[in-house]
Parts: structure tokens; C-alpha cells; sequence
């Protein structure tokens, strides 16, 4: 019983990007259901450039960061070495560094 209990547990579906309300100096993360899961800093997480169903993008200077549904930071990518983020789209990001387009 206990072993079913976790596998069942273990195949939850994970939850959705569905929205996010910039509110003044600060970005409001919403679920699929429509619920409110957190609320960043605008100053703490940089500049939101678009977003997909698993994950965020936010720009902090030299930086290109990307963060999960709770706001906690999955990677720090250097903008130099990323260039300028295009698009954001189901579980990916697409960036241009001079001629060059890279998903």
C-alpha cells in the first residue's frame, strides 16, 4: 500500500506557468488553476523577458537568469555568452548573438 501511495504521489503532474502580472516593482507568478503561487521583486530577480510553461527568464545586468514556477533560480547564464533573449516558449528560450539565432 505505502509503495502505491509514492508512486502515485510520484506521477502528480507538476505545476504550470499560466501567467505572470507585473504589479508595480513586483512580478505575481499564477498557476493553470488560476491561483497565485509567488510574488518576486522586480529588484531582486531583474527584468522579466518572457516566460513558458516550466520556467522564467529574467535579465539582471550581465546576466540572464532562469527561474522555476516557485521562483527559486535553475541557472545564471552570462549575456555576453547568451546574447539578447528573443523568445520565450513551451520549455525553452531562443537568443540572437550577432548573425546567429540559438534555441
Amino acid at each position: 500500500m505505502m509503495l502505491l501511495m509514492l508512486t502515485v504521489i510520484g506521477m502528480q503532474a507538476q505545476r504550470q506557468i499560466s501567467y505572470i502580472k507585473a504589479d508595480g516593482a513586483w512580478y505575481q507568478v499564477y498557476d493553470e488553476s488560476g491561483k497565485k503561487v509567488t510574488t518576486l521583486s522586480k529588484s531582486s530577480i531583474g527584468e522579466m523577458v518572457g516566460w513558458g510553461s516550466d520556467f522564467f527568464v529574467a535579465v539582471d545586468g550581465a546576466w540572464v537568469k532562469t527561474y522555476d514556477i516557485n521562483g527559486k533560480k535553475i541557472c545564471t547564464l552570462s549575456k555576453q555568452t547568451v546574447g539578447e533573449v528573443i523568445g520565450v516558449s513551451g520549455n525553452t528560450f531562443t537568443s540572437r548573438q550577432s548573425a546567429w539565432i540559438y534555441i
